[in-house]
């Protein structure tokens, strides 16, 4: 397994495992700790881990959380997602910089996404799973959303979307969010 670094998000990581393929099928590692720890992350943080399955346009966010944020390792374990990353820590040198990825069972590799950052997904095939690994616990108050299709953003969505959630239907531009996350 290698760790990248993402030039467009500072601190993000695309972690890509060497899987083991055969007339089975393959086997892959898709977390290792000491690799986690080679580029200053602490395996120990991560205390809660999450999947969702999505259907084929299916887009989900764009979410953050207020306060001290939330940390996250992202991998598409069966399927394939289109994947956004939004710098949103002020005091970042990437401040506001969209970094896209695909994700997908084939890879299986795992994007490591720094607390202060906007994170979606789109998938592309009839059924994705995305898995999540998070370094706290959720509290819904903390919650934030951002419009998928503010013009800020410019985000380029593969697919016409088939459905989200009201709350991402009805989510604020970027400004008024990050105004509502301040406080």
């Amino acid at each position: 397994m290698r760790a990248t670094e993402v030039p467009a998000i500072a601190g993000a990581y695309l972690f890509e495992p060497t899987p083991y393929a055969d007339e089975r099928g393959f086997f892959s590692r898709t977390y290792d700790a000491d690799v986690v720890r080679s580029v200053g992350l602490d395996p120990h943080a991560f205390v809660q881990d999450s999947v969702s399955r999505s259907a084929r346009g299916v887009l989900r966010g764009l979410h953050l959380r207020s306060g001290a944020g939330e940390a996250k390792l992202v991998r598409c374990s069966y399927g394939k997602v289109f994947d956004v990353v939004v710098d949103l820590r002020p005091d970042s040198p990437t401040y506001r910089n969209v970094a896209t990825f695909e994700l997908s069972d084939e890879t299986q590799a795992t994007l490591y996404i720094p607390a202060g950052c906007a994170h979606g997904f789109q998938a592309l095939t009839a059924t994705a799973d995305t898995s999540y690994r998070i370094d706290r616990p959720h509290d819904p108050a903390e919650d934030v959303t951002i419009a998928f299709d503010d013009p800020e953003l410019a985000i380029a969505w593969p697919l016409p979307v088939t459905s989200m959630s009201p709350r991402d239907r009805e989510a604020p531009s970027l400004a008024v969010a990050l105004k509502q996350r301040e406080g």
